[in-house]
């Protein structure tokens, strides 16, 4: 592909349906420090969607939270979705403290099967995986030392 026709691209947002914006709120801006960017209620499709991140949507990518106002069961996450992920600089430690904070810690903190970067698991409100992972930068690091 030319580069011409992406020059520009950048990854944008990741949309995840909730079932409870308020407790979907408190776990990633509250637990995980994410912040609101911006929510929009659209009355007449009977949806809101709340975008958050760890900066400013024209820099990062955001995560687009949709609440569906008639959704009376829970998603299905179906076999295809996988995880969002999370850079942190402290796995062990930030798998310890979203315990402390009543988070269920799906897979503990430690080298990746088969590799070697320090990743773990936890679950949103909702049961979506969040993968925590060490720093890119440091795990790279890590590896050019070794």
């Amino acid at each position: 592909m030319s580069a011409d026709i992406t020059k520009g691209f950048r990854l944008a947002h990741t949309m995840m349906r909730v079932m409870d914006m308020d407790r979907s709120i408190e776990f990633y801006c509250g637990i995980l420090g994410m912040k609101v960017l911006r929510r929009t209620d659209y009355p007449e499709g009977r949806f809101t969607n709340t975008f958050i991140g760890y900066g400013p949507e024209a820099e990062f990518p955001a995560l687009e939270l949709t609440t569906n106002w008639d959704q009376q069961e829970p998603y299905e996450k179906g076999n295809s979705w996988g995880h969002i992920c999370i850079e942190t600089p402290d796995v062990y430690k930030a798998c310890a403290d979203l315990a402390a904070a009543g988070v269920r810690i799906t897979r503990p903190p430690g080298p990746m099967k088969n590799g070697t970067r320090v990743i773990a698991f936890c679950e949103d409100p909702d049961g979506y995986k969040v993968e925590l992972n060490e720093s890119i930068r440091n795990h790279l690091a890590g590896e050019r030392a070794d």
